[in-house]
């Protein structure tokens, strides 16, 4: 494994476990113990930031991150994060990915922190980030009042921004780098989907932000294994997705082959053209077995990607891959 500093006082691996797949029900569902068991496989090959959030199953990621990883606390770095009411019960019957309500009030955020850290069963957290904040939480000064009390009272370490996408996004991330400073941000980045993360890098390189990257592989599009034929189980996300996401996707792919040279699979090349960015501190890759483990990890072994390589890839999407969109943007993956 690789490391690299998120905040000069905080390192992680380049390769992190973001615990949404494994706690929410939306890539499958998992029981407790193989959750459990996941991040310290995880840990095992050289894992040391771990993201969640509260909202995850309504606390259930932070518990089960607390519980898998009680022994080497002092070994690894947990992000979490706040921002959506948990607690009102007239989301838990929402549709899809449907948002949750919101609460940045301070009493709602004192009390979440508070909660966390008992779900968490740790004395401070490393990241603490605001879940997908508006203009106006981002221009709330006594919100980041309270943020830099909870870090000189020794409860957060630091505190960042998580990004949409759709819900708080990239004016909002501009914003909050340009006005708040924050030292690290978390949004969606890949070799498919590069807008607005590439303007987002932008800002980052000239604040000097730390970015967290996640679906690096494009919800799996990059691992390399999907086809035209495909059929996702009924618990997994990506049923609501459109079929032409999954047709385009694939011909895309087809145009990435060049990437697997060098002993890489396309999915360690994927990340390996993430990292690319000195912005970027880390990655966030849909892990939902061991063999994501070893794969994932094992692309800090692999060679990274050459100029030319890097340049093919821009040439590439600009040019869309040479793929035309598809008429039908209606009709879903397994309708």
């Amino acid at each position: 494994m690789r490391y690299r500093q998120l905040t000069p006082d905080i390192e992680v691996s380049e390769i992190g476990f973001g615990n949404w797949t494994v706690t929410t029900g939306w890539w499958g569902e998992y029981s407790e113990a193989e959750a459990v068991s996941l991040h310290r496989a995880a840990f095992d090959a050289g894992v040391t930031f771990f993201d969640t959030a509260d909202a995850y199953a309504e606390g259930h990621g932070e518990q089960v991150l607390g519980k898998a990883l009680a022994g080497v606390r002092d070994q690894v770095v947990i992000a979490t994060k706040f921002g959506y009411d948990i607690s009102d019960e007239s989301t838990a019957n929402r549709r899809g990915q449907q948002e949750r309500a919101k609460d940045f009030s301070l009493d709602t955020v004192r009390n979440a922190l508070d909660a966390s850290l008992a779900r968490l069963g740790v004395e401070h957290i490393d990241l603490w980030q605001l879940h997908n904040p508006r203009m106006g939480h981002i221009d709330d000064d006594a919100l980041f009042a309270f943020l830099d009390e909870a870090r000189a009272a020794g409860k957060i370490r630091a505190f960042g921004v998580a990004l949409g996408p759709k819900i708080g996004w990239l004016d909002e991330g501009v914003h909050a780098m340009r006005t708040r400073r924050v030292p690290a941000m978390q949004m969606i980045y890949n070799l498919l989907e590069q807008s607005p993360g590439r303007e987002l890098l932008d800002t980052a390189a000239q604040t000097g932000t730390q970015m967290i990257v996640r679906v690096p592989h494009s919800s799996g599009m990059l691992e390399g294994n999907l086809t035209a034929d495909t059929v996702f189980p009924k618990t997994d996300h990506r049923r609501h997705r459109p079929r032409s996401w999954l047709l385009e996707g694939v011909q895309k792919v087809a145009a990435l082959d060049f990437l697997t040279g060098s002993g890489r699979t396309l999915g360690q090349a994927a990340l390996r053209w993430v990292l690319a960015d000195p912005n970027v501190a880390t990655t966030l890759p849909n892990i939902y077995g061991r063999e994501q483990i070893t794969e994932f990890a094992g692309a800090a072994s692999v060679p990274d990607l050459t100029a030319q390589e890097l340049s093919r890839v821009a040439m590439l999407y600009a040019d869309n891959f040479g793929v035309t969109p598809a008429a039908d943007q209606t009709t879903k993956v397994n309708a």
